[in-house]
C-alpha cells in the first residue's frame, strides 16, 4: 500500500479527556433537559382533561395526566438512554476532530519553542483547524526565511538589520 493511499488514523479517540468529557456532558445534559421538559409539558397539557378507564373491573375517572405519567416516564427514560448513548458516540468523534488538532498544535508549539523550525504541522483532511495549521506553517516558513537571511548575511550590519525585524 502506498503512503498516499494509506489513511492516517488515530487509535485513541479520547485525546483531551477534560475537554471531551465536558463537551459530551453538555450535549447529554441538553438532551436530559429536553426530555424532562417534554414530560412536564405533556403532563401539564394532559392535566386539563379527564380519562375514563377500567381498572380491576371498576370504572375510574382520573385526569389524563395521571394515566399518562407512568407511560411517559418509561418511554422518555428509554429514549433518553438510547439518544444519550448515540450522543456520547457522536460527540466523542466530533470532539476528537477538534481535540486531536489542538493536541498536535500544542506539541508543535513546544517543538517550535525549543528552536526547531524544521517541521511543519500536518492534519488529516477531515480534521478541524486546517486554517490554523496553514497559518502555523506559514509563520514557520517566514521565520525560516529570516533565519536563513541572517545566516547568509555578508556583514554584521545585515545580520543586525535582519534581527531587528523580530519584535521582542
Amino acid at each position: 500500500m502506498s503512503p498516499k493511499s494509506q489513511k492516517s488514523q488515530r487509535r485513541n479517540y479520547y485525546i483531551d479527556k477534560d475537554f471531551q468529557t465536558k463537551f459530551i456532558l453538555k450535549f447529554c445534559s441538553l438532551i436530559a433537559f429536553g426530555s424532562l421538559l417534554t414530560v412536564a409539558l405533556i403532563y401539564w397539557l394532559a392535566g386539563h382533561s379527564t380519562t375514563v378507564g377500567i381498572a380491576n373491573g371498576r370504572v375510574a375517572v382520573h385526569s389524563t395526566a395521571e394515566y399518562l405519567l407512568p407511560l411517559l416516564l418509561q418511554t422518555v427514560f428509554v429514549v433518553l438512554v438510547l439518544v444519550s448513548l448515540a450522543t456520547i458516540v457522536m460527540t466523542l468523534f466530533v470532539s476528537h476532530k477538534i481535540a486531536g488538532p489542538l493536541y498536535r498544535l500544542k506539541a508543535m508549539l513546544g517543538v517550535l519553542g525549543t528552536g526547531d523550525f524544521s517541521s511543519s504541522m500536518r492534519l488529516r483532511e477531515d480534521d478541524q483547524l486546517q486554517q490554523v495549521a496553514a497559518a502555523y506553517n506559514e509563520a514557520v516558513e517566514k521565520l525560516n526565511g529570516k533565519i536563513k537571511k541572517a545566516k547568509n548575511a555578508s556583514s554584521p550590519d545585515e545580520v543586525k538589520n535582519t534581527l531587528n525585524t523580530f519584535k521582542t
